[in-house]
């Protein structure tokens, strides 16, 4: 049968010098010295089994296309791994150089080629299929019908595979399903069926997939099944029903087309080609089906944009694709009322397509001519190594084989000729398909690609970080609650979506961010319809992701916050400080008083809504670091004193109110320490809180349910900690820690303001007057405020013991470094570490202990800067010294502040900072050390 004409003079070398070294002494036989020299991998495979020289020889073998299958039936349920894997390679190594030998040295017909590659595929498959299924049936029994036959796993091969006409190096499309959930009978335990098909189908892909010292069957690639890589490997005929009537795109039923089912017939076969009828083949024309065409179709010119491909014969314009895409765009628009193109057969679909005049015979012929003579190509390219490959060659020795076989003088010849081929393809392509509308967004295409395939190397200007993201966000899909309009508007808002991530040059980590906000609105189409509706929205929510891992956490922890996005006048714009506690007031007048629950979600809103401002004017550098803590130091004030005022209405009205008060002086404070003291709130601070009063127990309410003052006070703050600390849907409010009002956490939450004096005079210890300099009371009638005033100086004017302050100091440092620093040799803990955050503000307190007795108007400020200064001029520590140290303070908070945006904890990198490290060392040195 063979058919040869002279080889080049080098490939006619490398074949006989291959035929001596597999056959030394025998005589040259012609048609296998080409096939060693036009094939490396055939040189592979008779090194492994030089026998088979004289099979390939044998002229009835040749014209034999009647297939076995590998396996023995009545061994299946005794072969091992090993031995069942040996077998199945062995068998795809024997066939695929006889195929070789036809193509390359028969010049066999390549439908001819392809549908045989197509049988012995099948029986590869079906022989692993009913291997695994009988291996598994060994342990865990077989799931059996109402007659006690066993049920078998059906396997669906897709694309080329579906429509016997897969190539030489094909990877192949599977998707696995069961007709009943019944469980397994007569193993060692019964197991649901879910189970038992999924250890058959985990047993078969492993069967042909896994590369042993036998090579590899198949790369099998299960991405077309429902939900994809994340969903499960094998459904249920009713699972698979519902899945394609409720959920199927239209890509799908373009790739359903193909789908064939691979094995002996059974009697479930037709009931499975059923189901997927109506899914893949419609009755009428709808708007639906137009626009996936045109989808499909900027798809195939989108990826062609994207590789800017160049000699590939099956994804540049005119290549293999487009005649697929030709055929099977005219199948799905017509085969629902014309049954007879209802084949996974391209040849035979465009056959059927002439008999019905869609298309006219000279047209179905030429695209016939040309189709298989890409075909040949490709069969031609992959036979050369056994690789799967569509691009012309750049090398030297493949060129020339390309060209002997093509009978072609030069490699230049040979693009003309296909180039010739490809030009008429691609004429036809668009006469059926027609061109883009010149108003379409040539960018679009690219992202509705990258979305509905799944790949985001399906974009022009791929980030393959983001792909991870991808999936995870498709795979969290599979099981959201999302109807049929909310899934129309995230296939129009995700390209959507994709294109301003990538105009925004966005970092997988922002891209995570997102995906998790549209997690948590994905059941709520009237949020996924304002990002689509509203696109200055959708581009604020990239932008700030961006620039902030907690903005795009905070986004998606309260979704509410999405509304913000639409107005970024309103959204950049932070309300001004000295308004906060009015705008509060506003907001509260239109809920009802009584109602605590609609109170405390309104509390927490009004919260998120602000920080979102605030932060948003943070990370575009609108606010810096020093009035962004103002402004959350301010907003949490305004929120305090609502909280107060909602608590004191709840416990009057139940207890009445206490003598001497009333709404405007209520007798109570809240006195804030650290960051709130000291006006450095930041995004997730808790408030450090102390709550006094300025009654005594002789006094009563004036309620029905009277009860002594101290009571109704203790009440009020309890009441205030129910307002805060409990969590509701949209969270805390803030966590508020009492442990620094007197005796700490044993002490009462509400105590006399007298009785605080008391205390700080007889029994706190340094820590607690180190605390108290970062203090000052945010809510109290000015008479309590004045007072505490007057409190909070002297305590902090007491002339103190020097060696005693120090050594408490020092010691208390020291504990607190022990426990809480977590820098390395390389990272600097911002807050902990020698140097550090807590060193500057120990150093700051010190000062202001030792030296108010002296200079009393150090205990004016509670914030470290002004502070500073004031020691600064009045000599207590050097001009240098308050440089140095206000420098240092604002360049951690301001990284610690930035960290904390990103969510990057507070230890930054140690070799960027060794300067204020040493100063701030210093300065502890000369003001603390013993």
């Amino acid at each position: 049968m063979s058919n040869l004409h002279p080889l080049p003079e080098a490939l006619q070398q490398l074949g006989q010098t291959r035929f001596a070294d597999l056959y030394p002494g025998q005589d040259v036989e012609p048609s296998i010295v080409n096939l060693l020299s036009l094939s490396d991998f055939a040189w592979s495979c008779l090194q492994s089994q030089p026998t088979l020289k004289a099979w390939l020889l044998d002229t009835d073998e040749l014209a034999n296309r009647t297939t076995n299958s590998p396996l023995n039936s009545n061994e299946l349920s005794t072969l091992d791994d090993a031995a069942a894997m040996a077998k199945l390679r062995v068998y795809r190594e024997k066939y695929w150089l006889k195929v070789a030998y036809l193509d390359l040295c028969c010049q066999n017909p390549i439908d001819d080629s392809i549908a045989y590659i197509s049988e012995l595929s099948d029986q590869l498959i079906d022989s692993a299929n009913q291997w695994a299924f009988a291996q598994v049936a060994n342990v865990s029994g077989t799931p059996l019908n109402s007659a006690g036959e066993a049920i078998p796993m059906m396997v669906l091969g897709m694309g080329k595979l579906g429509g016997k006409e897969l190539n030489y190096s094909s990877d192949i499309d599977l998707i696995f399903s069961y007709p009943r959930d019944v469980a397994t009978q007569g193993g060692r335990r019964s197991v649901e069926a879910q189970v038992f098909y999924t250890k058959v189908a985990q047993k078969l892909i492993m069967a042909l997939n896994q590369t042993t010292v036998n090579g590899q069957v198949f790369r099998v690639d299960m991405r077309l099944r429902p939900f994809g890589e994340s969903g499960p490997l094998v459904m249920s005929f009713q699972a698979l029903e519902d899945y394609y009537q409720e959920q199927g795109r239209e890509w799908e039923r373009y790739a359903m087309l193909k789908g064939r089912l691979i094995g002996a017939e059974n009697g479930y076969w037709k009931e499975f080609y059923e189901l997927l009828r109506p899914f893949v083949y419609r009755r009428y024309i709808d708007f639906s089906v137009i626009e996936s065409l045109r989808k499909m179709k900027q798809m195939i010119a989108q990826e062609v944009r994207r590789k800017r491909l160049t000699n590939n014969i099956k994804l540049g314009a005119g290549g293999i694709r487009e005649v697929e895409f030709v055929v099977q765009a005219l199948q799905m628009v017509r085969g629902g009322r014309e049954a007879n193109l209802q084949t996974q057969s391209l040849l035979l679909a465009l056959q059927e397509l002439v008999n019905n005049q869609v298309i006219e015979k000279k047209e179905a012929d030429l695209l016939k001519h040309n189709y298989l003579a890409l075909r040949r190509i490709e069969q031609y390219l992959q036979i050369f190594a056994d690789k799967q490959t569509q691009t012309l060659p750049d090398d030297a020795q493949n060129q020339q084989r390309l060209c002997y076989l093509l009978k072609q003088p030069d490699f230049d010849s040979c693009l003309v000729a296909i180039n010739k081929i490809m030009a008429d393809v691609h004429g036809e392509f668009e006469q059926v398909i027609g061109f883009e509308s010149d108003s379409a967004d040539p960018c679009e295409s690219e992202f509705i690609s990258a979305w509905e395939m799944t790949d985001v190397s399906l974009m022009c200007e791929p980030n393959l970080d983001w792909q991870t993201a991808l999936d995870d966000f498709k795979a969290r899909l599979t099981k959201a609650k999302i109807g049929t309009r909310g899934r129309d508007i995230l296939d129009k808002l995700m390209p959507l979506l994709l294109k301003q991530l990538t105009v925004t040059k966005a970092s997988s980590d922002a891209f995570t961010m997102i995906c998790q906000v549209l997690n948590k609105i994905i059941s709520r189409t009237a949020y996924l319809e304002l990002l689509y509706e509203n696109p200055g929205a959708l581009n604020q929510l990239v932008a700030l992701c961006c620039h902030s891992k907690w903005i795009g956490e905070h986004i998606s922890r309260y979704p509410i916050l999405l509304d913000e996005l639409i107005d970024p006048q309103v959204l950049y714009k932070p309300t001004p400080l000295s308004a906060y506690k009015d705008e509060i007031r506003q907001y509260f007048l239109r809920i009802e008083h009584g109602d605590l629950e609609l109170q405390m979600e309104a509390l927490r809103q009004f919260k998120q809504t602000h920080q979102l401002r605030i932060a948003a004017a943070d990370a575009t550098g609108v606010l810096d670091v020093m009035k962004v803590s103002d402004h959350l130091t301010a907003l949490a004030e305004a929120i305090v004193e609502q909280a107060v005022n909602i608590a004191w209405h709840a416990c009057v009205e139940r207890f009445g109110r206490p003598t001497n008060t009333s709404e405007q002086e209520k007798g109570f404070a809240v006195i804030a320490y650290g960051k709130t003291g000291g006006f450095e709130v930041g995004y997730d601070s808790d408030l450090d809180l102390v709550f006094v009063h300025n009654h005594d127990g002789s006094s009563y309410t004036d309620g029905d349910k009277s009860i002594d003052s101290r009571q109704f006070y203790l009440k009020l703050a309890q009441r205030l900690m129910h307002l805060f600390n409990t969590r509701t849907a949209s969270g805390i409010l803030y966590e508020l820690d009492t442990r620094l009002r007197p005796e700490g956490a044993s002490g009462l939450l509400a105590i006399n303001l007298e009785s605080y004096y008391h205390y700080q005079q007889t029994q706190a210890w340094t820590w607690e007057h180190q605390a108290l300099v970062r203090s000052r009371m945010i809510y109290g009638q000015a008479s309590l405020s004045e007072r505490f005033a007057e409190i909070r100086q002297d305590v902090l004017c007491q002339a103190r013991e020097a060696d005693k302050l120090q050594k408490d100091v020092v010691e208390m440092r020291e504990k607190m470094r022990a426990h809480l620093a977590k820098g390395t040799e390389e990272l600097f803990d911002l807050k902990q570490d020698q140097g550090g955050i807590t060193d500057i503000e120990f150093i700051t307190q010190y000062v202001v202990l030792k030296n108010a007795h002296q200079h009393r108007a150090l205990t004016c400020w509670s914030d470290n800067v002004r502070i500073l200064a004031d020691a600064a001029r009045f000599g207590c520590i050097s001009e240098r010294m308050q440089r140095d140290l206000v420098a240092a303070y604002i360049e951690y908070r301001s990284r610690y502040h930035m960290m904390s945006l990103n969510q990057q904890g507070r230890c930054a990198p140690r070799a960027e900072l060794t300067q204020h490290i040493a100063l701030v060392k210093q300065v502890w040195q000369q003001v603390l050390a013993f």
